[in-house]
């Protein structure tokens, strides 16, 4: 089964770390990424640009809004993702838990909804 790994943490405090400190990040998630990518579970995976370059599309009775930025003020923002292939929802939380911004952040696990669409 497909899973996606959903990562969010706080853009203020990842732009606030100095640079050592995003260094480690780096080198963690390049651990990361590693490990699952050569464990066979990693579909897919990217990081995502920051919120401010975001935009949000709403269509209500036909009519489209967009607006510059997330739908939501929070706390913390969706920052990257993995889609894995894992046998099961124990699998999936294992793998989360090892994501780096877990530590700081969370990571939302969401089972994919596959869909023959053809």
């Amino acid at each position: 089964m497909k899973y996606l790994l959903l990562i969010y943490s706080a853009e203020r405090e990842e732009n606030a770390m100095d640079e050592q400190a995003m260094g480690q990040l780096m080198a963690a998630y390049g651990a990361f990424h590693e490990e699952i990518a050569s464990s066979g579970a990693l579909v897919d995976s990217f990081r995502l640009r920051p919120v401010s370059d975001a935009t949000t599309v709403r269509v209500r009775n036909g009519d489209r809004a967009t607006t510059d930025g997330p739908f939501a003020e929070t706390k913390e923002q969706l920052g990257g993702y993995y889609l894995i292939e894992a046998p099961d929802l124990d699998a999936a939380i294992a793998w989360a838990e090892k994501i780096p911004s877990a530590n700081y952040g969370s990571v939302e696990v969401r089972p994919i909804w596959e869909m023959d669409c053809e």
